[in-house]
């Protein structure tokens, strides 16, 4: 039998974030005593008869069924209620990585002869995949403008259009969407609605606003440590959970148990880290504002963005990822130098760990559907990790004197 995953005496319900990822999906006392999940590694699950095997076909959708390793196991099990609370949804599977969190969803409701709307600023890889081997098994994408209207989204749709595809903020240029008018357009024709939400984390409460699947790369602020490669598929009923799983397990995803209990982990100590690094983000954002060498800051919840009102209207909070456009007299080598000279600062992909991080975007940014140099200048998009503001400020601040005046 799986580990009892009811909530400990001490329940949860209507209580704040933080006390909620503390205890949600934690073992009752009445189990084993720890305060954490074990870790539950497996393959074969053991039958106490042929009848009770019998039941398996039955039983692969259930919450907790344990059936076979790929299925799940506790430790899974216990990841998947606590992400599924986190974004308000009712289950969840959790998969290896955050680009398979994208494929999984995309291929459980596309076939060949369907079309898909994907929004142009969407994760690069999500954009191979499209144009790559969707497009070989006669799936055809089109891309479209971030901020298009419901208006303009109507004038999309096709009678096949079978998905709508989300992310706000966007990879890299950070356009929110209006993911309440465009799911209305969207599930008017049909369509399901798909949101990667990894920058929205709990902020942005997706099944509030028309979403059918979210999607998170577990991998960033759940781990929190840059040591973990993970994804979630959260929805808000069974009819799409077992669409997503079925799909998931077709294609044999599966993700690590100990990187579950990782990311479970990292899970209990998410809601002052993001508390943290949300305000350390700002602060820093501010800053770049203030600096002559800076053209705009790409930050949606700084007043300057264009769309800090619908910000405002749909999200609680922020995460601590923003862009930085500079001034168009500098170069991107220029850019890449001060980059370069930075200490305290890695540069790499992802984001969301403790440490803070530099990647400059210039030339690194697919557009079909919109101009991909409208920014006006070279881009760097900085992810704000634990470090003492200050000193993260006296580092940029350093390199930026490096520049020509």
């Amino acid at each position: 039998m799986p580990d009892d995953h009811s909530k400990p005496p001490h329940a949860t319900d209507g209580q704040g974030f933080a006390t909620r990822v503390t205890h949600v999906s934690r073992p009752s006392v009445r189990s084993h005593g720890f305060v954490n999940h074990g870790v539950h590694r497996g393959s074969t699950v053991l039958y106490p008869s042929c009848a009770a095997r019998g039941t398996i076909n039955d039983a692969s959708f259930d919450k907790h069924a344990l059936t076979y390793g790929t299925a799940g196991g506790p430790t899974h099990f216990a990841l998947e209620d606590a992400i599924a609370e986190v974004e308000g949804g009712t289950r969840c599977m959790i998969v290896g990585t955050g680009l398979a969190a994208c494929a999984v969803p995309l291929l459980a409701y596309l076939k060949a002869g369907d079309h898909c709307l994907i929004p142009d600023t969407v994760y690069s890889p999500t954009r191979r995949l499209a144009d790559g081997m969707m497009a070989g098994w006669g799936i055809e994408t089109t891309y479209y403008d971030p901020t298009i209207d419901a208006e303009g989204l109507r004038a999309l749709m096709r009678p096949n259009t079978k998905v709508l595809y989300t992310e706000s903020p966007g990879s890299h240029t950070f356009e929110l969407q209006d993911i309440d008018a465009l799911a209305e357009v969207a599930h008017a024709a049909g369509a399901k609605v798909l949101m990667d939400n990894t920058w929205g984390i709990h902020h942005y409460q997706p099944f509030q606003h028309g979403v059918d699947v979210s999607i998170q790369a577990l991998t960033k602020y759940v781990g929190g440590h840059s040591d973990v490669l993970l994804g979630s598929i959260t929805v808000n009923n069974d009819e799409d959970f077992h669409a997503i799983a079925a799909a998931g397990r077709y294609m044999g995803h599966y993700a690590s148990p100990d990187d579950c209990w990782l990311a479970l982990r990292g899970l209990r100590t998410m809601a002052v880290r993001l508390k943290h690094q949300e305000q350390a983000g700002l602060e820093v954002a501010r800053w770049f504002e203030g600096r002559p060498e800076v053209l705009r800051v790409l930050h949606p919840a700084l007043p300057s963005h264009p769309q800090n009102a619908l910000f405002k209207r749909d999200f609680t909070g922020a995460c601590s990822l923003f862009g930085v456009v500079f001034q168009p007299r500098y170069s991107t080598a220029q850019i890449d130098a001060v980059v370069d000279g930075l200490k305290l600062f890695g540069i790499g992909a992802s984001w969301g760990g403790f440490e803070s991080l530099a990647l400059p975007t210039t030339n690194y940014v697919s557009r079909t559907a919109t101009s991909a140099d409208r920014l006006g200048g070279p881009t760097v998009r900085f992810h704000i990790g634990l470090e003492d503001t200050a000193d993260l400020i006296a580092d940029i601040a350093a390199g930026l004197d490096t520049l020509p005046r």
